[in-house]
């Protein structure tokens, strides 16, 4: 009988600890993250994907500060994060002399309009391909996607060796 009577004060106090909100979790998490490579535009970007898991002040920011797979200072952007966004999507300049199996570092940084930190993320991103597989130049031009003149000159063959100067 007592072991009935502590059964049944046990799980409803259990069923009301688990109802209770985890203010505990965090903002953001990241979902998704590549190197993206086009081969059209002979670009090489990072682009990271953040799903929203709690709510954010309304006036918010993501700083993002992503390795230069070339060398030298890290390359960094800074986007307001709208509140009715679920997703928030970062997207790096264009890198160059990117290696496959590489982990390259990217730091996230989450602010208020004021520059409080809410929340900070750090992750790297590994490419399966590098560099070499995007041309030197971008094969198309403009709006249109005109074929670019510099690749395909008139009469010759078009020009599709890798970007040079990167070490190895």
């Amino acid at each position: 009988m007592k072991t009935r009577f502590a059964i049944a004060l046990v799980i409803p106090v259990l069923l009301i600890a688990g109802c209770q909100r985890d203010d505990a979790k965090e903002p953001l998490a990241i979902s998704g993250k590549l190197f993206n490579f086009n081969y059209r535009v002979a670009t090489a970007t990072y682009v990271l994907t953040l799903r929203r898991q709690a709510a954010l002040p309304e006036e918010s920011f993501v700083e993002t500060m992503f390795e230069n797979p070339a060398g030298g200072e890290p390359l960094t952007t800074r986007e307001k994060i709208f509140p009715f966004w679920e997703k928030v999507s970062l997207q790096s300049p264009p890198v160059h002399c990117v290696v496959k199996n590489r982990p390259y570092h990217v730091a996230i940084r989450i602010v208020s309009t004021d520059g409080t930190l809410i929340q900070a993320l750090d992750t790297t991103v590994t490419s399966t391909l590098d560099q070499t597989v995007l041309p030197a130049k971008p094969l198309v031009v403009g709006p249109f996607y005109d074929r670019n003149p510099e690749v395909f000159e008139t009469g010759a063959k078009p020009d599709y060796r890798p970007e040079v100067g990167c070490k190895a």
